[in-house]
C-alpha cells in the first residue's frame, strides 16, 4: 500500500500515530514511576531507544556525510527531550494518566508561541481559536471538572511538576525545524537521542548505580520496553518526521488526541474511565484538533489565505 503523495497528509498520518503510541506512556508510567528513579529509567530508555535508532539508520543506508555537522545541536534537542522524560515520570509519581494527559494538550499553545519566536510562524485567528478552546478543555480535565478548584487554581503537584516538561517538549518542536539541516529523520533522531542519554548518563549517575536492576518488578520492564521501543524510537521519528513537514503549532495539535487515547488504555488495563463533567473537557480537545485539521484544509486549498511561513535552518 502507497503513502500518500501529500507531504502534509503524511505529516498528519504520522502524528495521528504518534498520538496514540504516546498516550500509552501515561498509563504505564504511571505504575512505574514510583518503582524506579525517573533519571534511570529513562536514561536506560534512551540507551535502548539509540541502538534501535541507530541499526534503523544503518539498515536504510547509514549515516549521510553531514550527520554530525555541528553535534551542539544534537546536544541541546537531547537535554530539552530527556528533561521533559524526567518530568513526565516525576510528575506521574502523584498525577493521575488522564490529567497528566491533559496537561500534554497545554504543549499546542506553546509550541504555537515558540514556533512564532524562533521560526515566525503564524498563528492563523481560526487556529488561535482552536487552541483556546483545547485549552479550556485541558484545564478542565486537569482540575476535574471541579469549578471551586479552578477558580482557586488548586493543581496538584504532579501536574505542576511536569507542565514544565510540557514547556521542554513544546520549544523542542520548532528547534527541530530551526536545527535540521537537511539530516533525515531517522540520522537526526539517533543524534538527539545519543546526546539525551549522555545529559541523563551525568545527571542521573547516582541513581543508575543505587537501582537494583535485577530486582525491580515486571511492571517496570514493561514500561521500559513500551517507551524504548514504541514511545520512544518510533514516536521520535513520527515527530521528526511530521516537523519537517508541518508548523509546529499543527504538529503539536495532535497532543490534543492523547487524553482520549489514555482513557481507552485505562479501560483495557481495568482502571476505569472518568466520571461525565470530566469527558466534557475531553469532547472541547477533540473539537480544537478537528478545527485545526479544518485550518490546514483551508490553508491548502484557499488561494487568499496567508501562507504560513517558517525558516527551516539557521541562517
Amino acid at each position: 500500500m502507497n503513502l500518500p503523495a501529500s507531504p502534509k497528509l503524511r505529516g498528519h498520518l504520522a502524528m495521528l500515530l504518534f498520538s496514540a503510541l504516546v498516550a500509552g506512556s501515561f498509563s504505564l508510567g504511571s505504575m512505574a514511576a514510583n518503582e524506579i528513579a525517573p533519571a534511570a529509567l529513562n536514561a536506560a530508555r534512551f540507551a535502548i531507544a539509540s541502538v534501535v535508532i541507530g541499526a534503523a539508520v544503518m539498515a536504510t543506508g547509514g549515516f549521510s556525510a553531514g550527520t554530525f555537522r555541528a553535534p551542539w545541536r544534537y546536544l541541546v534537542l537531547g537535554g530539552l527531550f530527556a528533561g521533559y522524560f524526567v518530568l513526565m515520570f516525576e510528575g506521574l509519581k502523584t498525577a493521575a494518566p488522564i490529567s497528566a494527559a491533559a496537561v500534554f494538550t497545554m504543549v499546542p499553545v506553546m509550541s504555537a508561541g515558540f514556533g512564532w519566536l524562533l521560526l515566525r510562524q503564524i498563528t492563523t485567528p481560526h487556529m488561535a481559536a482552536a487552541l483556546a478552546i483545547g485549552a479550556t478543555g485541558a484545564m478542565w480535565v486537569i482540575f476535574r471538572a471541579d469549578w471551586a478548584a479552578l477558580m482557586a487554581f488548586q493543581i496538584g503537584p504532579g501536574e505542576m511538576i511536569y507542565f514544565w516538561g510540557c514547556v521542554a517538549h513544546a520549544l523542542y518542536t520548532p528547534m527541530v525545524r530551526r536545527l535540521n539541516r537537511g539530516e533525515r529523520a531517522v540520522e537526526f533522531t539517533f543524534g538527539m537521542l545519543v546526546a539525551g542519554f549522555a545529559v541523563l548518563l551525568i545527571y542521573g549517575w547516582d541513581d543508575l548505580l543505587a537501582t537494583d536492576w535485577m530486582a525491580l518488578p515486571p511492571i517496570v520492564w514493561i514500561t521500559l520496553i513500551y517507551i524504548s521501543l514504541f514511545a520512544s524510537s518510533a514516536t521520535f521519528v513520527l515527530l521528526q518526521f511530521a516537523t519537517l513537514r508541518l508548523p509546529s503549532g499543527k504538529v503539536m495539535a495532535y497532543t490534543y488526541l492523547t487524553p482520549s487515547w489514555v482513557i481507552l488504555w485505562e479501560i483495557a488495563l481495568g482502571n476505569g474511565a472518568p466520571r461525565g463533567l470530566v469527558l466534557g473537557g475531553i469532547v472541547l480537545t477533540v473539537v480544537a484538533l478537528v478545527m485545526l485539521l479544518r485550518d490546514d484544509a483551508v490553508t491548502r486549498t484557499d488561494p487568499t489565505h496567508p501562507p504560513e511561513t517558517a525558516r527551516t535552518r539557521p541562517d
